[in-house]
């Protein structure tokens, strides 16, 4: 037994579940841990199967340019992660080469590329949506999936810098989008059930920038347009989120001109499922060894 193993992200690494990579944030997956996700993807989409919604699968970038119009750099600037590369002379090149030999900065050549990483699985939807035209009297609804980055580095496992998240999006009339949004909410918690965590959901809001940002967030609550699914994985008194449910009015119909079949400004809802974050809560509730787990947990992910 490895007696310095007092952590719970100690215990993680210990047993292959993660492997460090020496960032924090930063890590490996092992074979349990993605089996479980594996198994919590399959029981989301049995969730959501009668809602017959659209799939479709990001990559970890998206485009630059459809990014600054997003507005997500006047919002989470801190959380922001660019691709840069070398784009310079072979002069330039035998520079960088012996600043990294001699230990110093050698990025300063690199320039930003046409590509991003995406923040939020939903972020390279709603451009896609806006081309095809006005939706029909149905709306829309989509199954999305993205590896996300956001930098905060943090020795919190279930705070990491490049993670899955599993995304429903609504768009279409005001109420549809709500009530979409109020129909999962019920779902979640038999979904927290079936895994047997113990949870509770209550309203939120987003890390917002800066003074302006606090406005943002505290009118974000008044509103009650952000609830969040909070489980305890690194302690009791402060939950982490792992499922959230967002309402963003006409936010993303007006910033991209998706319209209605009437015409009018799409609403847009949107119920996302921390896929690493769900995984680790039941690492902490269950036990490092997925074989203990109880029968009924294994049998809901198909294990």
């Amino acid at each position: 037994m490895c007696q310095a193993c007092d952590s719970f992200l100690d215990r993680l690494f210990a047993k292959g579940v993660l492997h460090a990579t020496g960032v924090d944030g930063l890590y490996g997956r092992g074979q349990a841990f993605e089996a479980v996700i594996e198994g919590m993807d399959r029981l989301i989409t049995r969730f959501s199967a009668g809602d017959r919604a659209e799939v479709i699968r990001f990559p970890p970038g998206m485009n630059r340019g459809l990014f600054e119009k997003s507005g997500y750099m006047k919002n989470f600037p801190q959380l922001a992660g660019t691709v840069h590369s070398f784009a310079g002379s072979e002069k330039d090149h035998l520079a960088l080469l012996d600043n990294i030999h001699n230990g110093g900065d050698w990025t300063g050549g690199q320039e930003a590329t046409d590509i991003v990483l995406t923040p939020a699985a939903c972020y390279p939807l709603y451009p896609i949506v806006a081309r095809r035209g006005p939706l029909a009297a149905e709306g829309g609804l989509f199954d999305i999936q993205s590896y996300c980055f956001r930098r905060e580095p943090s020795k919190d496992p279930a705070r990491m810098q490049m993670f899955r998240m599993r995304e429903f999006v609504r768009i279409g009339a005001p109420e549809q989008a709500a009530s979409f949004r109020e129909s999962w909410l019920e779902r979640a918690r038999d979904f927290a059930e079936a895994l047997e965590l113990p949870h509770h959901i209550d309203v939120a809001n987003d890390p917002f920038f800066g003074r302006a940002g606090r406005m943002m967030a505290s009118s974000q609550r008044e509103q009650a347009l952000k609830f969040e699914l909070l489980v305890p994985i690194e302690s009791a008194e402060n939950p982490t989120a792992c499922q959230s449910f967002n309402y963003h009015q006409d936010h993303f119909g007006a910033l991209w001109d998706i319209k209605t079949a009437t015409g009018e400004t799409a609403h847009t809802a949107c119920v996302g499922f921390g896929m690493e974050r769900l995984a680790l809560a039941l690492f902490k509730h269950h036990g490092i060894d997925a074989d203990g787990w109880p029968n009924s947990v294994r049998s809901a992910l198909s294990l």
